[in-house]
């Protein structure tokens, strides 16, 4: 199993490209099973998350090409994928690859509205919170679905004459709930209204490829969203948005060991509020006409006290990135988690680089101290596992990180992204 070694206490100056979103890739690759025609996509992280998708797709019937990498010493990020669901051939997606990612379970919305029926494993992934799919069901429910559990799985069918629009109502933000009932409504008859919508940047992207393939969408970016669906969606070419919560993880990175960094393609706009939080902290964060740059040279690290929240506070998804900076700051700052209820696993590990963290129910107090020092720890999930590579980059001594498959699921060469920009770190691969 591979693991990463860092040597810490290099401050990071450069360029980093930042890389497709993971988190609108995964629902746009799943909007092909709405069309019979090619959807080309642009701009797809190459993770092991996507690959799992791409083999959950392909068991449905989905044909995949994709380009060719450019041939050159250049860092090459991203690919092209031209997907065809000309002939839908499997209605069931297994527990065996549901189980492992819990995006993929947005699949049941498109096969539901295209086929009229579908079985889908009840989903997996991370270990952060029970994260129901109740709110998915009852979304689709409101479609005209009739929705039956049987030995983990949902299997769902659709009135004779198809999904028809309905008014969804949302009791609490959902991004998975919102993507699939969005993704649902552009193949049902009439307008679908998605009240109490999640508003992250991901759904807006995943609205506008809609769009373009014949689905009318109005309130992109807004908790209201209105869908004209259609009796069928035609092919397009769409360019993935950049990640902004690997834009957030870097500038973080930065700082976390200080340097001057411009995150290369980043949009400022995307995650104001982390970007907002740094600011508090000390480094200098300023839009660019190439993306963001981010600076700390010298100045040390201010405490702050944050509550994660849904688009457009604080994302859930930079909290243990936050924290692994704050570890280092001059003085006591907090952090409330409000998302997920187990989404402090970071902090056993954090601890044994030297950071003075106490939990409280859903509230982590953090005692900065003067500094880090390097030890072997263990990758938990995704975001714990970036956050003590930041810890393991502004520390003293070496940090060997175990289990980092977790990175590979959201990360795109992280290692090669973070060396070119100064960073002593380096991949131990298991012979």
């Amino acid at each position: 199993m591979d693991r990463i070694r860092i040597t810490g206490g290099r401050p990071l100056n450069g360029t980093i490209p930042i890389s497709g979103a993971k988190n609108a890739a995964l629902p746009l690759l799943i909007s092909s099973l709405l069309t019979e025609d090619r959807l080309t996509l642009k701009n797809v992280p190459n993770l092991a998350d996507v690959n799992l998708l791409v083999r959950i797709l392909r068991n449905h019937g989905v044909d995949l090409a994709v380009d060719g990498k450019r041939p050159g010493p250049a860092m090459h990020l991203g690919e092209t994928f031209h997907l065809t669901a000309r002939e839908i051939v499997d209605l069931t997606a297994p527990y065996e690859l549901v189980s492992r990612m819990r995006a993929s379970f947005w699949v049941l919305g498109p096969l539901l509205a295209r086929m009229g029926q579908a079985k889908v494993s009840l989903p997996g992934g991370c270990a952060i919170g029970t994260r129901p799919v109740d709110l998915h069901l009852t979304g689709l429910k409101a479609l005209g679905a009739e929705i039956d559990i049987d030995a983990g799985y949902v299997i769902a069918k659709a009135p004779k004459g198809g999904l028809r629009g309905a008014r969804v109502v949302f009791p609490k933000v959902s991004v998975g709930a919102t993507h699939n009932v969005l993704l649902a409504a552009a193949l049902a008859k009439g307008e679908t209204v998605i009240e109490n919508a999640a508003r992250e940047p991901e759904i807006g992207d995943v609205a506008m490829c809609l769009s373009k393939m014949g689905a009318k969408v109005e309130g992109i970016g807004t908790s209201t969203l209105r869908v004209q669906g259609r009796d069928r969606l035609e092919g397009t070419v769409h360019t993935v948005l950049p990640d902004r919560i690997e834009a957030g993880t870097f500038a973080m990175a930065v700082a976390a060991t200080g340097g001057d960094v411009t995150l290369e393609g980043a949009r400022i706009a995307d995650v104001q509020s982390a970007f907002d939080v740094l600011a508090q902290t000390g480094a200098q964060v300023t839009a660019t006409d190439s993306g963001i740059r981010v600076v700390r040279n010298g100045n040390g690290i201010a405490p702050v006290s944050i509550e994660t929240e849904p688009f457009p506070g604080f994302p859930t998804d930079l909290q243990a990135q936050l924290m692994a900076l704050l570890s280092l700051a001059d003085g006591t700052s907090v952090i409330r988690e409000t998302i997920f209820e187990n989404r402090f696993m970071h902090v056993q590990e954090l601890a044994r680089l030297g950071a003075d963290i106490q939990l409280h129910g859903d509230t982590a107090t953090i005692r900065g101290v003067k500094t880090l020092k390097g030890a072997p720890v263990m990758a938990t999930d995704l975001r714990a596992s970036v956050s003590l590579v930041i810890a393991g980059l502004a520390g003293e001594g070496d940090t060997v990180i175990n289990r980092v498959y977790h990175l590979d699921r959201g990360f795109e060469q992280l290692e090669q992204k973070l060396s070119r920009c100064g960073a002593d770190i380096e991949r131990l691969t298991s012979g």
